[in-house]
Parts: C-alpha cells; sequence; structure tokens
C-alpha cells in the first residue's frame, strides 16, 4: 500500500483559520465522546470531562472555552487547545474507534499504557500529524500494525509493545526517520524485518523482543550508526549474525537470544568499543569464540549458553578484565577459563555447566567479593574446592557437580551464610561432612551424593530449617541417621542410600509432613519400622531395600494414598 502525507497546518496557521473558542469546543466535544464509549465501569478516572451548560449548539460558553484543560490526563498549550493526552495506569477499558483525532490538530503527547483497551489501533490515527510521542503499550489491542502510523513523521518515541498485534512491520517503517526509540516487544508479530528500518537514522533503542519475527538478521541494521540498544531475543530469527553489526560503534547493549541464528561468530564483533552487554544464549551458533572478542575490554555481560561453540578461549579474553557475568552453558568448550576473569573483582555470575573445560578454577575469582552464582557442573575440572568460597557474602548458588574435584569440604563454606542451593554430588571429595554447614540457615537444597565422604552426618545438620533436599546418597558415611533431621520440617527428599548407616529408623523422621521421596536403602539399618512413619502422607517413593531391617509392615501404610514406588526387598 502506498502511503502519502497529507499537508500539516502549523499551529500559527491552526489558530489562525478558525477561532479558539471552535477549536476548543471540538476537542472538549471529541474527548467526551470518546469517555462515553469506553465501558461504564472503567470511567471513574474521567469523572472531570463533563461539559458546562451550553449558551448555543455550537459553541461553549466564552468563559468555559479552557474548561477541558483541566480534565485529568489534559493538559494545554497556551492557547488552551489539547498538547497531551496522558492517561496511562487509568483503569481505561474500550477501544480507539470513536476518537476523532481530526480534532487534535496539536496533540504532540499521547500515552495511554497499562490500561485495558482492545481492538484495532485505527487508520485515522495518522491524522495526529504534529505527534512526537505515541504510547500504547500493555494493553490487549489486536490487529495489524496499521501502515498509516507510519505517517506519523514527526514521531520520535512508539511504544505499542505488551499487545496482541500480529502481521508484520510494515516496510513503510522506514518513513520514520525521526523515531529515537521503536518499541514493538511482546505481540504476536510475524514476517521479516523490513530493510527500510536501516532508514530510521535517528534510532537509538530497537526492541523486536517476544513475537514470531522470522527471516535473516537483515545487513541494513548496519545503517544505523546512532543505535545504542538492540533487542531481537525470543523470536524465530535464522540465518547468520550480519557482519554490518559490526558498523554500529555506539552499541551498548545486544541481546539476540532465544532465536534460531546459525554459523559462526562474525569476528566484526570485536569492533563493538562501546558494548557492555551481550547475549547471543539459545541458537544454533557454531565455530569457535573469535580472538576479537577480546577487543571488547567494555564487556560486563557476555552470554553464550546453549549452542554449539567448540574449541577454548581465546588468550585475548584475559584483555576483558571487568566482566560481571559469563554464562556458556551447554555448549562444546574445552581447555581452562581465563585466568583474569575476576581481575576487576565485579564479577557476580560465572555459569559454563555442562562443557569440556578442565583444569583449576582461577585464582582470581577469590577476588569477586561480589559473586552470587558459581555453576561449573558436568565439566573436567580438578583441584580442591576453595576455602575462598566462604568469604563471598552474597553467595548464593553454587553447583560444582559431575567433575573431579578433590580433598575436603571446606569448613569455611558455613561462611557463606546467604547459599540457598550447594551441589557438590559426582565428585571425588573425602572426609567428613563439616558441622559448620549447618550455619547456612537459608539452605534448601544440599546435595553431596556420589563422593567418597566418610564418618557420621553432624547433629549440626538439623539446624537447616528451610532444607528441602538433601541428599547423601553413595557416600562411605557411617553412624546413626541423626535423630536432628526431624527438625527440618520442610524436607521433601531424603537420600541416604549406598552409605553404612547403622541403628533404627528414627522415628522423628516422621515429623517431616511434606517429605515426598526417601530412601534409606543400602544401609545396615536394623529394628523395625516406626508407626510415625504414617504420618508421611505425601509420600511417593519409600525405598528401604538392602537392610536388616525386621518386623512388620505397619497396617496404617494402606491408607498412605500417594505412594507410588515402594521397594522394602532384601531385609528381615
Amino acid at each position: 500500500m502506498l502511503l502519502s502525507s497529507s499537508t500539516t497546518t502549523s499551529k500559527t496557521d491552526l489558530h489562525a483559520s478558525s477561532t479558539p473558542t471552535d477549536l476548543h469546543a471540538r476537542e472538549a466535544e471529541a474527548l467526551v465522546k470518546w469517555k462515553d464509549s469506553l465501558d461504564n465501569q472503567t470511567q471513574s478516572f474521567l469523572s472531570s470531562w463533563n461539559l458546562l451548560p451550553r449558551i448555543s449548539n455550537s459553541s461553549l460558553s466564552a468563559n468555559s472555552s479552557d474548561i477541558h484543560c483541566h480534565w485529568d490526563g489534559i493538559h494545554c498549550d497556551d492557547f488552551a487547545s489539547v498538547l497531551k493526552i496522558e492517561l496511562d495506569s487509568s483503569n481505561l477499558k474500550g477501544t480507539l474507534q470513536n476518537v476523532d483525532f481530526t480534532s487534535f490538530p496539536n496533540l504532540t503527547t499521547f500515552v495511554l499504557s497499562n490500561n485495558s483497551l482492545y481492538g484495532s489501533i485505527p487508520h485515522s490515527i495518522s491524522n495526529l500529524s504534529v505527534l512526537t510521542y505515541l504510547d500504547l503499550s500493555v494493553n490487549q489491542f489486536s490487529g495489524n500494525i496499521p501502515n498509516e502510523i507510519c505517517l506519523l513523521t514527526s514521531l520520535r518515541l512508539l511504544y505499542i509493545d505488551y499487545n496482541d498485534l500480529n502481521g508484520s512491520i510494515p516496510h513503510e517503517i522506514g518513513m520514520l526517520e525521526f523515531v529515537d526509540g521503536l518499541f514493538v516487544s511482546n505481540n504476536n508479530l510475524s514476517g521479516s524485518i523490513p530493510a527500510s528500518i536501516g532508514s530510521i537514522s535517528m534510532l537509538t533503542v530497537l526492541c523486536l523482543t517476544g513475537n514470531k519475527i522470522s527471516g535473516s538478521i537483515p545487513p541494513e541494521i548496519g545503517l544505523l550508526r546512532s543505535l545504542q540498544e538492540l533487542y531481537m531475543d525470543k523470536n524465530l530469527l535464522t540465518g547468520s549474525i550480519s557482519p554490518s553489526l559490526g558498523n554500529l560503534s555506539n552499541l551498548i547493549f545486544v541481546n539476540l537470544g532465544h532465536n534460531k541464528l546459525t554459523s559462526s561468530i562474525p569476528r566484526e564483533i570485536g569492533q563493538l568499543k562501546s558494548i557492555e552487554q551481550l547475549h547471543l544464549y539459545e541458537n544454533n551458533l557454531s565455530g569457535s569464540i573469535p580472538s576479537s572478542i577480546g577487543k571488547l575490554t567494555s564487556l560486563s555481560h557476555f552470554d553464550l549458553s546453549s549452542n554449539n561453540i567448540t574449541g577454548s578461549f581465546p588468550a585475548e579474553m584475559n584483555n576483558i578484565t571487568d566482566l560481571e557475568s559469563l554464562q556458556l552453558d551447554e555448549n562444546s568448550l574445552s581447555g581452562s577459563l581465563p585466568q583474569n576473569i575476576c581481575l576487576g573483582g565485579r564479577f557476580t555470575w560465572l555459569s559454563v555447566a555442562k562443557n569440556h573445560f578442565t583444569g583449576h578454577i582461577p585464582k582470581t575469582l577469590k577476588n569477586c567479593t561480589t559473586l552470587v552464582t558459581l555453576s561449573l557442573e558436568n565439566n573436567q575440572f580438578t583441584g580442591n574446592i576453595s576455602k575462598a568460597l566462604g568469604i563471598y557474602p552474597s553467595l548464593n548458588h553454587v553447583n560444582l557437580s559431575n567433575n573431579n574435584f578433590v580433598g575436603s569440604l571446606p569448613p569455611e563454606l558455613g561462611n557463606a551464610t546467604q547459599l540457598h542451593k550447594l551441589d557438590l554430588s559426582s565428585n571425588l571429595l573425602v572426609r567428613e561432612i563439616p558441622k559448620e554447614l549447618g550455619l547456612l540457615k537459608f539452605l534448601f537444597m544440599l546435595k553431596l551424593n556420589n563422593n567418597k565422604l566418610s564418618s557420621s552426618v553432624p547433629a549440626e545438620i538439623g539446624m537447616l530449617l528451610d532444607l528441602q533436599q538433601l541428599d547423601l546418597a553413595a557416600n562411605n558415611l557411617s553412624g546413626p541417621i541423626p535423630i536432628q533431621m526431624g527438625q527440618c520440617s520442610k524436607l521433601q527428599l531424603l537420600n541416604l542410600r549406598k552409605n553404612s548407616f547403622s541403628g533404627v529408623i528414627p522415628y522423628q523422621i516422621g515429623k517431616l509432613l511434606p517429605l515426598e521421596n526417601l530412601d534409606l536403602s543400602q544401609n545396615l539399618l536394623t529394628g523395625e519400622l516406626p508407626p510415625e512413619l504414617e504420618n508421611l502422607r505425601v509420600l511417593e517413593t519409600f525405598i528401604l531395600s538392602h537392610n536388616n531391617l525386621s518386623g512388620s509392615i505397619p497396617s496404617a501404610f494402606e491408607e498412605m494414598w500417594s505412594l507410588t514406588s515402594v521397594d522394602v526387598s532384601y531385609n528381615s
């Protein structure tokens, strides 16, 4: 569809060619007409929108010609003509079909965000010829983006995100050459990114997140030399990352994650000297990390997780000393981690799980007192678990499982008092479980299974009142099951399988009412089943096989309706 822009009349001409009273009457009547079309229950915010009694059929009384300028959400210019309509978060429900846009020749700002407006965006919105700020975000608008919206050539900001719009982005979007921010995210838009988008030379923020946009990233994107933020994540984009992105020297934030992009990362990415955040996660990218990425010395967040990246870290990565977050999970990377990974001391998130990394944890990690997440599972890391883990006051999540860590658990772990998850399973750890773990008051997951831990379980484990999962299976633990475990009243999983626990099953286990999975198999337990176990009414898995238990199964167990798996074989 070809679009043509009608001649725009200046404010001075408008005020000269019609009497102010006529214009004001037209604006006020148009506002009231739209209000009356909205759902009755949503009009309470617009209660001030009322016309005074009329002197004639054609105009308002002279002393009330600017009354609409005092209505909620309405702002007028010096001539008492409507300049801004700002009705964000006003509990409005209805459509825009009854808005007479021709009645607002001087409107520059139209904000209706965060309401319950629905229906299509009217084609007649193009009559707002001097509009610079349009915000229809967070509503339920549907249908296509009207081509006529591209006639609003004075626009600086366009927000139509978080709606139910469908169809494609109009090819005429390039006519909005003065737009600074274009936000169309979280709709149901499809089709490709129009090449004409490269004509919006003043664009600094482009947000297309959360649609169904397909096709490749057009090379014309490299013409947007003013662009600072680019969001194309959560779409269906294919093809390679356009090397033309390297032309965008002002880019600070790029998110191309959760698409279907292929091929390797272009070396031109190293030209983004201002880049601080680069997110390429959940694509089908292959090849190695280009050495040019070491030129991005301002980079603070780098997310390349869930791709097919191979090879090792380029040595140039050691130039990036101010990283705060590095996420490389689920690739096929090998070699060791960059030794300068936390030289700047700002690191908060290191996640490189499910790769083929080897070697030790970099010593510079001890500088990262702001560390929150350390996720290194499913690699071939070696060495001891550093005492330094106890110096991170913000540490929340540690997963070092399925590696080759050796030595004992450092008691200093008890100093990481903000820990919620600690998974050290499937390593080569030895000696006892330090009693200091009882200091981790917020811990809700503790997994130490599949190691070579020995001695008894410290009674202090009962101090973990928020604990939901405790897995100590497949170690060399011995002694009685601590009765203090009965204090862990939120426990849902308790797995002590394949150890050398002896004595009776403590009746205190029957106090763990949320327990869903209980596995005490392959131990040296004796005696009868405590009748208190019948209190575990949500228990699904109950495994006691390969022990020396005696007596009978209490009849009350017949009422444990949640049980789906029971194994009491190889007992007495």
